[in-house]
């Protein structure tokens, strides 16, 4: 939904359910988007992220009969598509995908033409005056960058994406825009390396050349493409996880020139105090599907573990006082886990006041997709219910 006052378009991620193929992308659709614009935006129009795997992409794309149903939907329900999350490849839920939820990454040339399919799909499916954006993956899993050929191969392929949004733009009038997304323990991790990357790879003269070759663009405009196409997807969750300090991480990315795509409202898990009493509370977060890498501060320094096991591991073997920020998506109005658990709902707070002031993206969304494995007395009744919580603390921040 369109917040006004230039603070852009509010929705939540359809992560949450189960998407990974085609039929149950479109049960999802049909289930609980309505219910959501029902109690959110009864009388307005309202807002969608797709999460669009890859062999849904593929499905909806050799179908014109399923594209054609799918916009027709959208129109019916008064819902506009303004963005799609294509950073999960395939299969995201019911199933152990720790650091496998990074694969194909963009080394690969399956990550690259899945890319440009999305692209293809956003432009046709998102209304008119509508220019959509992509959430993609941080360029890859920081363990798997063994060289600069490696990153030298991202970015060939983020460069031939940016030539194909170009085409697309001349051929539809919709610009689609690119957004990597950084996380704990990936090559694009925390603001200051997204910042070096792109003043590396993305901006350079040479970068520019190469995109005017593959577009006919002269290299000024070759240039100025990379920059308004391109940008970062800043999940607050994420970055305060590693204890950025969120309001300066945010000003950062605009006095560089680094678009901020979308701006993502999600809080992580914080254990202001571990002790051997918190460590066994934990057992219930740990052992999930998904990475929860926990950053630890303990006598004044930072050290990364991928899981909260490990973590656990390190505990034991030299216990004492410390603190863990996880990389565990949790309800956004929430700041007591119970068990002596906290939230970073403060850093978000932070970065909507900030955005509240001087607005950041026009692309605005909560990612809270762990619903499924969240403690029982952490869920607040059914998915419908939970989404409109968290979609009402958001507005309310922005708007009151």
């Amino acid at each position: 939904m369109d917040l006004g006052k230039g603070l852009g378009h509010l929705t939540y991620s359809t992560l949450v359910h189960a998407t990974d193929t085609w039929d149950q992308l479109w049960k999802s659709v049909n289930t609980y988007l309505p219910a959501v614009k029902a109690r959110m935006a009864p009388h307005q129009p309202f807002g969608v992220c797709l999460r669009t795997s890859a062999p849904s992409a593929e499905a909806l794309s050799q179908d014109p009969a399923k594209r054609a149903t799918l916009k027709q939907f959208f129109a019916d329900q008064d819902l506009y598509l303004y963005t799609a999350n294509a950073f999960v490849y395939g299969v995201f839920k019911k199933q152990v995908i720790k650091e496998d939820v990074y694969e194909p990454d963009w080394q690969t040339p399956e990550r690259r033409e899945y890319t440009k399919q999305v692209a293809n799909l956003l432009a046709e499916l998102a209304p008119e005056g509508v220019n959509p954006s992509i959430q993609s993956a941080p360029l890859g899993f920081k363990p798997k960058v063994t060289g600069d050929h490696v990153v030298d191969e991202y970015t060939a392929n983020v460069i031939d994406v940016v030539a194909h949004l170009v085409e697309l733009k001349k051929k539809t009038g919709k610009t689609v825009t690119l957004g990597l997304e950084p996380e704990p323990r990936c090559y694009l991790e925390t603001t200051d390396e997204t910042i070096t990357y792109s003043k590396t790879y993305l901006f350079p003269g040479e970068t520019a050349t190469a995109l005017a070759k593959k577009t006919g663009l002269n290299d000024a405009d070759a240039h100025q493409a990379m920059k308004d196409y391109t940008g970062v997807v800043f999940d607050i969750g994420h970055q305060s996880v590693g204890y950025e300090d969120i309001p300066a991480s945010l000003h950062k990315l605009v006095a560089a020139g680094v678009q901020i795509v979308k701006l993502q409202e999600a809080a992580s898990m914080y254990i202001p105090d571990v002790t051997q009493k918190t460590v066994d509370a934990l057992q219930t977060f740990a052992k999930t599907i998904y990475l929860s890498q926990t950053c630890q501060k303990k006598d004044g320094r930072t050290t990364w573990f991928l899981n909260l096991e490990d973590a656990f591991e390190a505990f034991q073997r030299d216990p004492g006082p410390r603190e863990w920020r996880t990389h565990f998506h949790v309800p956004v109005f929430l700041t007591d886990l119970g068990g002596g658990f906290g939230t970073t709902r403060f850093a978000l707070e932070e970065a909507l006041a900030v955005h509240k002031q001087t607005p950041l993206s026009t692309h605005l969304e909560i990612e809270t997709y762990t619903w499924d494995v969240l403690p029982d007395h952490l869920k607040t009744g059914d998915i419908v219910e939970y989404v409109t919580r968290e979609l009402d603390w958001v507005k309310g921040q922005l708007t009151s």
